[in-house]
């Protein structure tokens, strides 16, 4: 897997490092905060889908749940940590 998109978070800091580390070379990111990106479409390419769900609008994160079935891509929801990013890697592997 190379492709990520990450939806949530304002910021990403560590995480970024932390999935390069795990071998996903392009990383995208959607904050999610705004009303106006609950209208977001998973760019091609994207091989999954890490929800941070603290951090997220519940219609956007309907909505690429919706997309990510219709695509049949992986999709984890966890917490804003690496920690559990490493237990939802590890889960949905």
């Amino acid at each position: 897997m190379s492709s990520i998109l990450v939806i949530g978070g304002d910021r990403l800091g560590n995480i970024i490092d932390f999935l390069e580390e795990q071998g996903f070379t392009n990383i995208h990111h959607v904050t999610g905060r705004k009303n106006s990106q609950t209208g977001v479409k998973i760019p091609a390419g994207i091989h999954m889908i890490l929800v941070l769900t603290d951090f997220v609008n519940h219609n956007l994160a309907k909505t690429v749940k919706s997309q990510a079935k219709d695509r049949e891509l992986p999709i984890l929801f966890c917490k804003r940590s690496c920690s559990a990013i490493a237990k939802a890697l590890v889960q949905g592997a």
